[in-house]
Protein backbone atom coordinates (compact mmCIF):
# COMPACT_ATOMS: atom_id res chain seq x y z
CA UNK A 1 0.00 0.00 0.00
CA UNK A 2 1.24 3.43 -0.84
CA UNK A 3 2.36 5.66 2.29
CA UNK A 4 -0.69 8.11 3.84
CA UNK A 5 2.01 10.61 4.51
CA UNK A 6 -0.30 13.77 5.87
CA UNK A 7 -2.10 11.10 8.33
CA UNK A 8 1.15 10.92 10.64
CA UNK A 9 1.20 12.06 13.97
CA UNK A 10 2.30 15.78 14.04
CA UNK A 11 4.56 16.86 17.01
CA UNK A 12 4.36 20.45 17.36
CA UNK A 13 0.93 20.05 18.94
CA UNK A 14 -0.19 23.56 17.21
CA UNK A 15 -4.44 22.76 16.18
CA UNK A 16 -5.28 24.61 12.53
CA UNK A 17 -8.51 26.70 12.52
CA UNK A 18 -8.41 26.57 8.69
CA UNK A 19 -7.09 23.84 6.40
CA UNK A 20 -8.40 22.98 3.34
CA UNK A 21 -9.48 23.89 -0.61
CA UNK A 22 -9.68 26.97 -2.29
CA UNK A 23 -11.17 28.44 -5.76
CA UNK A 24 -12.79 25.19 -7.06
CA UNK A 25 -14.61 25.53 -9.84
CA UNK A 26 -17.28 23.62 -10.32
CA UNK A 27 -20.47 23.03 -12.18
CA UNK A 28 -23.47 23.82 -10.46
CA UNK A 29 -27.73 23.78 -10.26
CA UNK A 30 -28.72 25.71 -7.68
CA UNK A 31 -32.18 25.22 -6.50
CA UNK A 32 -33.91 27.25 -3.22
CA UNK A 33 -37.31 26.45 -3.91
CA UNK A 34 -37.82 29.54 -6.07
CA UNK A 35 -34.96 30.03 -8.19
CA UNK A 36 -33.47 27.31 -10.54
CA UNK A 37 -30.48 27.99 -12.52
CA UNK A 38 -27.39 25.83 -13.70
CA UNK A 39 -23.90 27.33 -13.51
CA UNK A 40 -20.16 27.42 -12.48
CA UNK A 41 -19.66 28.09 -8.70
CA UNK A 42 -16.36 28.90 -7.29
CA UNK A 43 -15.85 26.73 -3.68
CA UNK A 44 -13.69 27.25 -0.75
CA UNK A 45 -13.56 24.26 2.21
CA UNK A 46 -11.99 23.90 5.13
CA UNK A 47 -11.72 22.38 8.12
CA UNK A 48 -10.13 22.53 11.64
CA UNK A 49 -7.34 20.16 11.66
CA UNK A 50 -6.44 18.53 15.60
CA UNK A 51 -3.03 19.46 16.94
CA UNK A 52 -1.44 15.98 16.24
CA UNK A 53 -2.59 15.35 13.37
CA UNK A 54 -0.32 16.48 9.88
CA UNK A 55 -2.75 17.03 7.47
CA UNK A 56 -6.28 16.78 6.18
CA UNK A 57 -8.06 14.45 3.37
CA UNK A 58 -8.05 17.27 0.55
CA UNK A 59 -8.47 14.87 -1.90
CA UNK A 60 -12.14 14.24 0.07
CA UNK A 61 -13.43 17.67 -0.30
CA UNK A 62 -13.31 17.47 -3.75
CA UNK A 63 -15.32 14.09 -3.64
CA UNK A 64 -17.70 16.12 -0.88
CA UNK A 65 -18.50 18.79 -3.55
CA UNK A 66 -19.38 16.37 -6.25
CA UNK A 67 -21.56 14.05 -4.23
CA UNK A 68 -23.56 16.61 -2.05
CA UNK A 69 -23.17 20.03 -3.81
CA UNK A 70 -23.72 19.98 -6.87
CA UNK A 71 -26.97 20.33 -6.14
CA UNK A 72 -26.98 22.97 -4.49
CA UNK A 73 -29.86 23.89 -2.22
CA UNK A 74 -28.88 26.55 0.36
CA UNK A 75 -31.59 24.43 2.56
CA UNK A 76 -29.93 20.86 2.95
CA UNK A 77 -25.85 22.87 3.24
CA UNK A 78 -25.75 21.83 6.85
CA UNK A 79 -26.67 18.46 6.06
CA UNK A 80 -24.39 18.14 3.46
CA UNK A 81 -21.46 19.64 5.61
CA UNK A 82 -22.33 16.88 8.39
CA UNK A 83 -21.98 14.22 6.04
CA UNK A 84 -18.64 15.83 4.74
CA UNK A 85 -17.20 16.37 8.30
CA UNK A 86 -17.68 12.66 9.47
CA UNK A 87 -15.64 11.91 5.74
CA UNK A 88 -12.87 14.13 6.79
CA UNK A 89 -13.03 13.39 10.67
CA UNK A 90 -13.53 17.04 11.62
CA UNK A 91 -14.83 18.92 14.47
CA UNK A 92 -15.63 21.83 12.50
CA UNK A 93 -16.21 22.50 8.05
CA UNK A 94 -17.27 25.57 6.57
CA UNK A 95 -18.06 26.21 3.01
CA UNK A 96 -17.90 29.31 0.92
CA UNK A 97 -19.57 29.38 -2.32
CA UNK A 98 -19.78 32.18 -5.32
CA UNK A 99 -22.10 32.49 -8.47
CA UNK A 100 -23.62 34.53 -10.55
CA UNK A 101 -27.59 35.03 -11.03
CA UNK A 102 -29.43 36.13 -13.59
CA UNK A 103 -33.15 37.00 -13.48
CA UNK A 104 -35.84 38.85 -16.12
CA UNK A 105 -36.72 41.94 -15.54
CA UNK A 106 -39.09 44.39 -17.75
CA UNK A 107 -38.13 47.45 -19.14
CA UNK A 108 -41.13 50.26 -17.09
CA UNK A 109 -42.46 51.78 -20.25
CA UNK A 110 -41.36 49.67 -23.50
CA UNK A 111 -42.27 46.38 -21.77
CA UNK A 112 -39.34 44.73 -23.02
CA UNK A 113 -37.41 41.82 -21.60
CA UNK A 114 -34.20 41.56 -20.27
CA UNK A 115 -31.70 39.37 -18.38
CA UNK A 116 -30.44 41.52 -14.74
CA UNK A 117 -27.20 39.71 -13.24
CA UNK A 118 -26.45 39.26 -9.55
CA UNK A 119 -23.94 37.95 -7.39
CA UNK A 120 -24.78 35.38 -4.71
CA UNK A 121 -22.31 34.35 -1.95
CA UNK A 122 -23.37 31.56 0.61
CA UNK A 123 -21.02 30.87 3.91
CA UNK A 124 -22.10 27.71 5.59
CA UNK A 125 -20.54 26.53 8.87
CA UNK A 126 -21.14 23.23 11.12
CA UNK A 127 -20.19 21.56 14.15
CA UNK A 128 -21.59 19.44 16.57
CA UNK A 129 -23.12 22.64 18.75
CA UNK A 130 -24.71 24.15 15.72
CA UNK A 131 -24.91 24.85 12.18
CA UNK A 132 -24.93 28.48 10.35
CA UNK A 133 -25.74 29.70 6.58
CA UNK A 134 -24.92 33.58 5.79
CA UNK A 135 -26.67 33.90 2.51
CA UNK A 136 -25.36 37.10 0.96
CA UNK A 137 -26.49 38.84 -2.18
CA UNK A 138 -25.39 41.59 -4.05
CA UNK A 139 -27.34 43.65 -6.52
CA UNK A 140 -27.19 47.45 -7.94
CA UNK A 141 -29.83 50.01 -7.75
CA UNK A 142 -29.68 53.51 -9.18
CA UNK A 143 -29.82 56.50 -6.41
CA UNK A 144 -30.11 60.34 -6.74
CA UNK A 145 -29.03 62.63 -4.68
CA UNK A 146 -31.10 64.41 -2.16
CA UNK A 147 -28.84 67.07 -1.37
CA UNK A 148 -28.04 67.67 -5.09
CA UNK A 149 -31.53 67.76 -5.78
CA UNK A 150 -32.31 70.41 -3.04
CA UNK A 151 -29.76 72.86 -3.89
CA UNK A 152 -29.93 73.08 -8.14
CA UNK A 153 -32.04 74.90 -10.46
CA UNK A 154 -31.88 71.97 -13.01
CA UNK A 155 -31.58 68.73 -12.27
CA UNK A 156 -29.37 66.39 -9.77
CA UNK A 157 -26.56 64.13 -10.08
CA UNK A 158 -27.08 60.17 -10.01
CA UNK A 159 -25.34 57.09 -9.69
CA UNK A 160 -25.04 53.41 -9.89
CA UNK A 161 -25.49 51.70 -6.14
CA UNK A 162 -23.87 48.51 -5.28
CA UNK A 163 -26.22 46.87 -2.31
CA UNK A 164 -25.00 44.21 -0.18
CA UNK A 165 -27.44 41.88 1.65
CA UNK A 166 -26.63 39.22 3.79
CA UNK A 167 -29.09 37.28 5.58
CA UNK A 168 -27.77 35.13 8.57
CA UNK A 169 -29.87 32.08 9.14
CA UNK A 170 -29.19 28.95 12.19
CA UNK A 171 -29.68 25.85 12.69
CA UNK A 172 -33.69 24.73 11.14
CA UNK A 173 -33.68 28.29 10.19
CA UNK A 174 -30.69 28.07 8.19
CA UNK A 175 -32.46 29.58 4.82
CA UNK A 176 -35.13 32.11 6.19
CA UNK A 177 -35.49 34.29 2.83
CA UNK A 178 -34.78 33.10 -0.77
CA UNK A 179 -32.29 35.11 -3.23
CA UNK A 180 -35.34 36.15 -5.43
CA UNK A 181 -36.63 37.80 -2.42
CA UNK A 182 -33.10 39.23 -1.44
CA UNK A 183 -32.52 40.30 -4.96
CA UNK A 184 -36.93 42.02 -5.05
CA UNK A 185 -35.96 43.70 -1.95
CA UNK A 186 -32.85 45.52 -3.25
CA UNK A 187 -34.74 46.94 -6.25
CA UNK A 188 -37.17 48.59 -3.97
CA UNK A 189 -34.95 50.44 -2.58
CA UNK A 190 -32.70 53.64 -3.39
CA UNK A 191 -34.31 56.11 -6.10
CA UNK A 192 -34.66 53.70 -8.96
CA UNK A 193 -34.30 49.87 -10.01
CA UNK A 194 -32.04 49.10 -12.83
CA UNK A 195 -32.96 48.25 -15.90
CA UNK A 196 -30.39 46.32 -18.25
CA UNK A 197 -32.62 47.01 -21.77
CA UNK A 198 -33.32 51.02 -22.05
CA UNK A 199 -35.50 52.24 -24.60
CA UNK A 200 -36.37 56.09 -24.73
CA UNK A 201 -39.51 56.06 -23.14
CA UNK A 202 -37.70 53.97 -20.26
CA UNK A 203 -34.94 56.31 -19.92
CA UNK A 204 -37.65 58.94 -19.52
CA UNK A 205 -39.12 56.81 -17.41
CA UNK A 206 -36.34 56.42 -14.90
CA UNK A 207 -34.96 59.62 -15.10
CA UNK A 208 -37.91 60.39 -13.57
CA UNK A 209 -38.69 58.14 -11.20
CA UNK A 210 -35.49 58.79 -9.59
CA UNK A 211 -35.85 62.71 -9.44
CA UNK A 212 -39.01 61.95 -7.71
CA UNK A 213 -37.16 59.89 -5.31
CA UNK A 214 -34.20 60.78 -3.87
CA UNK A 215 -32.17 58.42 -1.67
CA UNK A 216 -28.96 59.07 0.05
CA UNK A 217 -26.72 56.10 0.72
CA UNK A 218 -28.12 55.81 4.65
CA UNK A 219 -30.95 56.11 3.63
CA UNK A 220 -31.26 53.13 1.27
CA UNK A 221 -28.93 50.80 4.19
CA UNK A 222 -31.30 51.98 6.37
CA UNK A 223 -34.38 51.00 4.23
CA UNK A 224 -33.21 47.75 3.97
CA UNK A 225 -32.76 46.77 7.43
CA UNK A 226 -35.80 48.29 8.72
CA UNK A 227 -37.75 45.43 6.04
CA UNK A 228 -35.71 43.24 7.03
CA UNK A 229 -35.67 43.63 10.97
CA UNK A 230 -40.06 43.93 10.55
CA UNK A 231 -39.33 39.87 9.28
CA UNK A 232 -37.13 39.64 12.51
CA UNK A 233 -33.96 38.32 10.38
CA UNK A 234 -30.81 38.59 11.24
CA UNK A 235 -28.78 40.12 8.66
CA UNK A 236 -26.38 42.76 7.60
CA UNK A 237 -26.09 45.91 5.01
CA UNK A 238 -23.68 47.53 3.01
CA UNK A 239 -24.30 49.77 0.36
CA UNK A 240 -21.45 51.67 -1.65
CA UNK A 241 -22.58 54.47 -4.26
CA UNK A 242 -20.01 54.37 -7.52
CA UNK A 243 -20.08 58.60 -7.05
CA UNK A 244 -20.74 60.83 -10.38
CA UNK A 245 -19.58 63.89 -9.21
CA UNK A 246 -16.77 63.11 -6.62
CA UNK A 247 -13.36 61.38 -6.55
CA UNK A 248 -14.96 58.77 -4.03
CA UNK A 249 -17.37 56.64 -3.59
CA UNK A 250 -19.87 57.13 -0.40
CA UNK A 251 -20.80 54.15 1.47
CA UNK A 252 -22.53 52.92 4.73
CA UNK A 253 -23.50 49.62 6.99
CA UNK A 254 -25.78 48.49 9.32
CA UNK A 255 -26.05 44.86 10.85
CA UNK A 256 -28.69 43.49 13.00
CA UNK A 257 -29.90 40.20 15.27
CA UNK A 258 -33.26 40.18 17.14
CA UNK A 259 -30.96 39.33 19.78
CA UNK A 260 -29.48 42.72 19.72
CA UNK A 261 -32.83 43.95 19.75
CA UNK A 262 -33.78 42.91 23.13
Amino acid sequence: MLPDIQDQYEPRGIPLHRVGIAGVRYPTRFCDGELKQSGIATFDLAVTLEEHRRGTHMSRMVEAIHETMQELDPRSLPVALKSAAGRLDAAEIEVRIALPVATTVTSPASGRESWQASDVEIVATWNSQMSRVATTVISEVTSLCPCSKAISDFGAHNQRSSVRVAIIGRDDTAYPLDVMSIIGLIREVGSCPIYPLIKRPDERFVTMQAYEHPAFVEDMARDVSTRLREQQLEHSVQVRNFESIHSHDAIAAVQWSPDSAM
